[in-house]
């Protein structure tokens, strides 16, 4: 099994990097594989609502959104982790997520994301990163996935990745993000052996405000 993990930073070596590297070292303990798929310093455009996405691809292709989401397909849970801008995770992050979350809705196939665990991961000097927390977890909420807990909330602090491996609680909460997320995809591989499919999900209703 396979967890893809996301570094929402234009750091490729930096606080974050740290973080998710640790809960890496976690999941190969239990025999999972892992990957981080960098974001890095190159432009990432937003969604601007065009509703053009088929089949689970967005109609731009002058970035890496659909190359995530091809890798999506195969994986098997997810950890997307960022930096703290202003007490929300990167723009690039989320002009990232927001297509290729919309984006898969109109897969006709294979969904890369639905009933697939995932958990968010923040990294910040000081504050912010609980609203943060918040913001990437919605995404997860609204696309049928399990979110995968820790022992506190999903945060590292420092200002270095020097600084980040100081931080003993919070790479104990990395270490725990990994071991939990293993635990959740041996238990959903057991249920399946076991007969116990995912829920059949119930479509075709849908409402604007105003009616």
């Amino acid at each position: 099994m396979k967890v893809l993990m996301v570094n929402g930073s234009s750091n490729l070596a930096g606080c974050t990097f740290t973080a998710l590297t640790e809960v890496g070292k976690s999941l190969e303990e239990k025999g999972m594989e892992y990957e981080i798929f960098q974001l890095g310093p190159k432009p990432i455009r937003d969604c601007i609502g065009c509703n053009r996405c088929k089949n689970g691809k967005c109609i731009f292709d002058d970035d890496d959104v659909n190359k995530f989401v091809e890798k999506a397909k195969e994986a098997d849970g997810f950890i997307f982790g960022s930096p703290v801008y202003y007490a929300h995770p990167s723009g690039r992050l989320l002009s990232f997520l927001d297509r290729a979350f919309y984006c898969s809705s109109s897969a006709v196939d294979k969904h890369p994301f639905n009933f697939k665990p995932a958990a968010a991961v923040l990294s910040a000097r000081r504050g912010g990163t609980t609203a943060s927390f918040d913001v990437i977890n919605k995404y997860f909420t609204i696309a049928m996935m399990p979110i995968v807990s820790s022992s506190y909330w999903n945060m590292v602090h420092g200002n270095t990745p020097d600084e980040v491996k100081q931080d003993l609680e919070g790479l104990q909460t990395m270490r725990n993000i990994g071991a939990n997320m293993a635990w959740m995809l041996k238990s959903f591989a057991c249920a399946k052996e076991h007969g116990i499919e995912i829920p059949k999900v119930e479509k075709g209703t849908k409402t604007n405000f105003i009616r």
